[in-house]
């Protein structure tokens, strides 16, 4: 999000940040009322022009926030309102500002138990898990199976076995598609932990397992060249043949043999 759009975000996350930190658990239920919010603004395009649009005065759009989210936390009523009297470069702007602004909350109710590193890992698990499952993941970012039946397969997948946290993110990511496929969705909500923890995250594709020192290397050589501490989430791909394959951000590093002779082919093509 960039311009005006991610000025207004990055303003409201300034402002927010306190009231998660003094929330604690409890930024929980600020989060699930934020998810809800973003529910309704894809739901309704007249919406999303209402509160979004620059011509109206920002009293009469905090007005209007006020009588939607009646029953609302008044801590999520007070956010929303700062979020309709900034600038927006596109109402959808506005809805994925509130989208952040609420897995932000809802990660910090983990961080605020010391759990956040565990959903961290725990979302990276759910993705790789998938891995081979074509069915289930096809069915997960399906928007015409009910989203009910997604999320009771969701739950198959990971009741009881994660924290509850990350449970509620994964049911999110299913039951809430917004454009995107449900790996797509888990990868960016452990970005955004990852962001939290103020770490960068290292997609590593190896065709063997590291070893623990080979990972301390790794990991090492990444946060001299970044300048930043490196989570490390590491999968075996036997396919690649040798090597290793590195993403961080935008950023690809391929060394594995496959690309090494997808090069050599592509040379000869001419």
């Amino acid at each position: 999000m960039r311009g005006s759009s991610g000025a207004s975000l990055t303003a409201a996350q300034e402002r927010f940040e306190p009231v998660l930190r003094a929330a604690g658990t409890d930024a929980l239920a600020l989060g699930e009322q934020l998810l809800t919010l973003v529910s309704a603004l894809d739901d309704s395009a007249a919406l999303r022009r209402s509160l979004a649009d620059p011509s109206r005065e920002g009293e009469a759009k905090a007005g209007l926030v006020a009588d939607l989210l009646s029953g609302f936390d008044e801590r999520v009523v007070d956010l929303v309102s700062g979020l309709v009297r900034s600038r927006w470069a596109s109402d959808a702007d506005l809805a994925d500002a509130v989208e952040r602004l609420g897995v932000d909350a809802v990660l910090a109710s983990a961080e605020a138990r010391g759990s956040l590193e565990t959903v961290e890992d725990e979302l990276f698990r759910v993705s790789r898990g998938l891995d081979g499952q074509r069915e289930a993941k096809q069915v997960l970012s399906d928007a015409s199976t009910a989203p009910e039946r997604r999320v009771a397969l969701v739950d198959s997948l990971v009741g009881g076995k994660v924290d509850v946290v990350t449970q509620r993110l994964a049911q999110r990511a299913t039951s809430a598609l917004r454009g995107r496929r449900f790996v797509q969705t888990i990868g960016w909500f452990g970005d955004v932990a990852a962001e939290r923890r103020k770490r960068l995250v290292a997609a590593v594709t190896s065709a063997t397992v590291l070893t623990r020192e080979q990972e301390q290397r790794l990991g090492a050589l990444l946060e001299r060249s970044y300048g930043k501490p490196v989570q490390l989430n590491v999968t075996v791909d036997p396919a690649i043949v040798g090597g290793m394959r590195i993403q961080v951000g935008a950023d690809v590093v391929d060394s594995t043999v496959l690309s090494r002779l997808a090069d050599a082919s592509r040379r000869l093509a001419g």
